[in-house]
């Protein structure tokens, strides 16, 4: 009876123990506005995501396609309590940018003039097409502190290199980029590092398979081990068209088919990916298009993935 009693005990003890561990809520590590998250036709809504940890304002910006709108919308949210114009200002430390394609980067030109100082970073590729074919006294006034005189030296770019991590500057996050393969250009993936945890944004990109690249390959070897350890937060990759999509006119894009597949890899590299937050963007209207593309993530995610599809100006924590 005695024994009995203790084994009864011991049963009893796991199972509370297991019950409080269900309910203790893991803290969240990252918190994203998202102020643009389409991928064409509407202006007032392109990629564009404010990245903090958690209980801080300072912010960088991935990708700029929209800003003034986003921003208003985030207010109007009450995901800041702030004016829009403190959040242009002050809560965003720096822009980071996938690649130079106008859809990612004119909220940052149109808002340049009422912006204030702060760093542009990406690929040396990225910067040079900013320097060359935006911020010219032919296209635009030059408010950066590189290129054609005069230099209003508003904004200072800063080339990233593949393989480095870097401190992200009036932040205390740090960042690794990866090169992506976005039909005839270079695009870029931003792993951010907060502590110990870690958010991954991908800009445009093709998969391996169509694009004859490894880039996605190399890419998911470098961050398996941050899934296998749960120390990656979320990964925000795009998906612009549905699967009927013809691969000669995916032009640098994934469908459903093709991110699950990707996804797969990753799989395969770290053992599992059920549960891991997957932050669906760039979907490209019509309307028509984009619940098509979502019912077909929902017939076909055998990965388990928690498939989560950002709103204009409505935070998220990761």
């Amino acid at each position: 009876m005695r024994l009995l009693h203790k084994v009864f005990l011991s049963l009893l003890l796991c199972f509370l123990c297991a019950s409080l561990f269900a309910q203790v809520k893991i803290a969240s590590s990252f918190r994203m506005v998202p102020l643009g998250v389409l991928g064409g036709i509407d202006e007032s809504n392109l990629s564009a995501y404010m990245v903090a940890p958690v209980g801080s304002n300072n912010y960088i910006c991935m990708d700029a396609g929209t800003l003034h709108a986003g921003i208003e919308k985030a207010v109007t949210n009450k995901a800041f309590t702030t004016s829009a114009e403190q959040v242009l200002k002050k809560y965003i430390k720096g822009y980071f940018i996938t690649h130079a394609h106008l859809d990612h980067i004119s909220g940052l030109i149109i808002n340049s003039p009422d912006d204030s100082i702060k760093t542009i970073y990406g690929l040396k590729s990225t910067l040079e097409t900013v320097k060359t074919h935006y911020f010219t006294w032919e296209s635009w006034a030059n408010f950066a502190d590189d290129g054609g005189a005069p230099l209003l030296k508003k904004y200072h770019y800063k080339a990233l290199e593949p393989g480095n991590e870097v401190a992200i500057d009036n932040t205390t996050m740090q960042v690794q980029v990866f090169p992506l393969s976005h039909s005839n250009l270079t695009s870029t993936a931003f792993l951010v590092r907060s502590n110990d945890s870690y958010i991954l944004y991908l800009g445009d990109t093709g998969a391996d398979e169509i694009e004859k690249s490894h880039n996605m390959q190399n890419l998911w070897q470098a961050v398996a081990p941050l899934v296998k350890a749960n120390k990656l937060k979320a990964i925000m990759i795009e998906v612009s068209f549905p699967n009927e999509q013809p691969d000669k006119t995916l032009f640098g894009h994934l469908t459903p088919r093709l991110l699950m597949n990707e996804m797969s890899v990753l799989a395969k590299l770290a053992g599992s990916v059920k549960g891991l937050n997957v932050v669906v963007t760039h979907l490209k209207p019509p309307v028509a298009s984009i619940t098509k593309i979502k019912a077909q993530l929902k017939a076909n995610n055998p990965l388990g993935l928690n498939l989560i599809y950002p709103q204009q100006g409505k935070a998220l924590e990761f």
